[in-house]
């Protein structure tokens, strides 16, 4: 029993081994792609503080680098908490392998004493010639050869041990010397989070005085974006209920104009599958830019600078380089393409009951009724006067709007 439990607890260590080292290795890729977000945001806040005229705005990508430095201490720590585990492990092999090579070497070394004794060949002859009868005699050589190949057999062991046992040790050094070098990087990321800290401080500290103008300019910003908000709703509602009217008409069935069924999408069988893929895909859709950082999160959230002041959204604003493009982030249907200024475009797309909603476009490529792939450029982004370049992205179900963070794929 107690074999059988010794094996099932090796085993077992043996399968938390494989783990962890597929975990590590999605670590190091996470972390490479920590570290190559924050290169690409070091390269954009530096052009950004070179010609930008918002300090908020740098305030923000500044606070976007804080949270991918963040996020990388965490992912080193992950990674540190998984070689102490493997030093853990790799530490008991050795303890198994140093426990079986005594017993071999006790085991040898007994034998070796045996065969000291009765070395002689007349020991052997009189053996083999006290025997019986010729069977045992016969029995008595073939114990000889087993009992030599066993003595062989002990000797190969002990070195093929003495062998794992040196490489076992060699892996626990590297291992340890992996977690130092992973602590000391640690260290590095957190001395240069605090040095972030302060200049974010300072920037902060720099505003103050104009904290009162900014509060105003907050005020009007929001209702500007909760009537944006409204006009998406309704413009949307307006679609599916005419999209009911479509299906109730063609179908001979009767629907009313009023309640859930001017705000709720009666699905073909067509758009339940296209909605459904989509559903499926949460939190694997591409970004619907290439490179940039999340400005505004989805929800309400306290100002960067005016702490005091929520700030409430219902997408979430990417900042990204002039003139960059937006892109679809899954196929569908553009159901409509809305002219806010003669500078300022949004897009609208649909996959099913769904609805992704793309605003603050400067030019758009596409038009009202076009079937679009995933990743397809749907317009180039808008820079505003300060040299803010950043599209607001909404998903919606029917007319209500979603955190689009969960859906698209971690960055």
């Amino acid at each position: 029993m107690k074999k059988y439990f010794l094996l099932f607890l090796f085993l077992s260590f043996g399968i938390t081994a494989w783990s962890q080292t597929d975990d590590q290795k999605k670590l190091e890729e996470r972390k490479a792609r920590l570290l190559e977000q924050i290169k690409e945001n070091e390269r954009m806040l530096k052009e950004t503080a070179q010609k930008e005229k918002s300090v908020i705005h740098v305030i923000q990508q500044q606070n976007a680098k804080i949270e991918l430095r963040q996020r990388l201490i965490q992912t080193t720590e992950k990674q540190a908490k998984l070689l102490t585990d493997d030093i853990y492990v790799n530490q008991l092999k050795i303890n198994k392998l140093n426990r079986e090579l005594e017993a071999l070497k006790e085991d040898y070394a007994n034998m070796i004493v045996k065969s000291y004794k009765s070395r002689s060949e007349r020991s052997r002859a009189m053996f083999l010639l006290s025997s019986k009868d010729f069977t045992q005699a016969y029995k008595r050589v073939q114990y000889m050869k087993q009992y030599a190949g066993y003595r062989k057999n002990q000797g190969d062991e002990i070195k093929v041990k003495t062998e794992e046992l040196e490489l076992q040790n060699i892996k626990l050094q590297k291992l340890k010397s992996e977690k130092e070098q992973l602590l000391v990087q640690q260290e590095q990321e957190k001395a240069t989070l605090e040095k972030e800290k302060k200049q974010q401080e300072t920037l902060v500290n720099s505003l103050k005085k104009d904290k009162n103008k900014i509060a105003a300019q907050l005020k009007k910003q929001q209702q500007e974006a909760n009537a944006i908000d409204r006009k998406i709703q309704q413009l949307i509602r307006e679609a599916i209920a005419e999209a009911n009217r479509k299906a109730a008409k063609s179908s001979g069935t009767k629907t009313v104009s009023t309640g859930s069924s001017s705000s709720k999408m009666v699905l073909t069988p067509e758009g339940k599958i296209v909605s459904d893929n989509f559903k499926a895909n949460r939190g694997r859709l591409p970004w619907p830019v290439k490179k940039g950082f999340i400005s505004l999160k989805f929800g309400s959230q306290p100002h960067p600078v005016v702490k005091t002041t929520q700030v409430n959204s219902n997408g979430i604003e990417i900042s990204t380089e002039e003139g960059e493009n937006a892109y679809a982030v899954f196929g569908g249907e553009v159901f409509l393409v809305q002219i806010i200024t003669p500078m300022k475009k949004a897009v609208y797309v649909q996959h099913g009951d769904f609805f992704t909603v793309y605003f603050n476009l400067t030019s758009v490529n596409v038009s009202k009724g076009d079937k679009i792939k995933e990743n397809q450029v749907l317009g180039k982004i808008f820079t505003d006067g300060t040299g803010k370049t950043a599209v607001k992205f909404s998903v919606l179900q029917n007319d209500i709007f979603l955190n689009p963070q969960t859906w698209l794929a971690p960055n």
